[in-house]
């Protein structure tokens, strides 16, 4: 099959990319409010973006009915953020934490969320989660004001927290970590199975 871009709508297109362009990290966010709304919100539209200074970029799809979502309107309220690694028993609430609230209400209670307060953003912390990278906003490139259209946040890493029993041989252990991806659908996948191949 090949398509052309020009001749699809945007759902089409985005059932094209989310399905082939995976497996997708997750970073599930959390931000607070100008009222003091914890909110948390998952993206998989996310990765690094530079180590010196280190910085982590995502990216929201606009909403159908346009404008902002509640992560990156608290973003350029506060310009702080906590990113959290999901992991296999974090996924359950993640999932929940997707529905579509009101900004008055939040996600964490919501969804049965435990938190605690972060080292030195405002956001709250998911305590559960053993890799969290607290950040401040850098900047905000707009692709598209379109319905369907992204919008990508640039954020400064300022602390990152590693879980005690992650933390072996100064690195992250990554057959304990057992990070989460998102596949196309209503698929996920678990890193339960690694190879580990030596670079040329």
């Amino acid at each position: 099959m090949l398509f052309d871009t020009s001749a699809l709508d945007t759902q089409d297109i985005y059932r094209l990319l989310v399905g082939g362009i995976t497996p997708r990290p997750i970073a599930w966010i959390s931000t607070m409010s100008r009222d003091g709304v914890a909110n948390i919100a998952p993206y998989s539209f996310f990765n690094v973006a530079s180590c010196n200074p280190p910085v982590l970029w995502y990216a929201q799809m606009n909403p159908r009915e346009g404008g902002d979502k509640d992560t990156l309107r608290n973003l350029q309220e506060t310009r702080e953020c906590v990113v959290h690694i999901v992991t296999p028993a974090l996924l359950e609430q993640m999932n929940r934490s997707c529905a579509s609230l009101p900004p008055e209400q939040s996600e964490f209670a919501a969804a049965g969320i435990a938190s605690c307060p972060s080292h030195g953003v405002g956001s709250l912390s998911v305590p559960a989660s053993p890799v969290r990278y607290e950040c401040g906003l850098r900047e905000v490139l707009r692709i598209s004001s379109l319905p369907g259209g992204g919008s990508v946040a640039l954020l400064d890493v300022k602390f990152i927290h590693v879980d005690d029993a992650l933390w072996k041989d100064m690195q992250i252990d990554q057959q304990q970590l057992g990070s989460v991806g998102r596949m196309g659908g209503e698929f996920y996948s678990l890193s339960t199975d690694l190879r580990a191949l030596p670079r040329p």
